[in-house]
């Protein structure tokens, strides 16, 4: 029997700013918050969903149709790159890119993926239920963004959630 290697879903997201230094986070069907993003499209064969053959592409396509925000997709995060397991048995490689919103002044839209977008400030992050690897692909981009400790500027009304 010849041997197959197992294959993960590769999903591609994410870090993401409005005009007042908040990440972008939405609220999936398991009561967390992740990054925007989706997985690698692989195509059917018959063209009708073709593969997507350029990351970085795929991640603008994916926060655009998730929010309605313009993004250029950035750099890998430092530390961005790893193994999630949304529920037993299933693993997925996620991949964190750091994004420059090209709409940040634009309401982040809430499409059927999702129940709920949120924007939260530097301090806000730790304190919510998201997985671990996205808590620290948030905090690796403040730091490169926002360095010398404004990142952790926080104004008055910062929080704010978009259901």
């Amino acid at each position: 029997m010849p041997y197959t290697p197992p294959l993960w879903p590769v999903s591609v997201k994410g870090v993401a700013f409005d005009a007042r230094d908040r990440v972008l986070l939405l609220r999936n069907e398991r009561d967390e918050w992740e990054l925007p993003g989706g997985r690698l499209e692989i195509g059917t064969g018959d063209a009708a969903q073709p593969p997507d053959t350029d990351p970085e592409a795929a991640l603008e396509r994916e926060i655009r149709e998730e929010t309605g925000w313009e993004v250029v997709t950035g750099p890998l995060i430092d530390g961005g790159v790893w193994i999630h397991e949304p529920i037993p048995g299933r693993r997925v490689l996620i991949v964190t890119y750091g994004c420059t919103v090209l709409t940040p002044q634009r309401r982040p839209a809430v499409s059927h993926e999702h129940r709920e977008a949120g924007l939260f400030t530097a301090q806000e992050v730790p304190h919510l239920t998201m997985p671990d690897g996205y808590r620290r692909s948030v905090a690796a981009w403040y730091a490169v963004r926002l360095p010398g400790g404004s990142r952790l500027r926080a104004g008055p009304g910062s929080t704010g959630q978009y259901g």
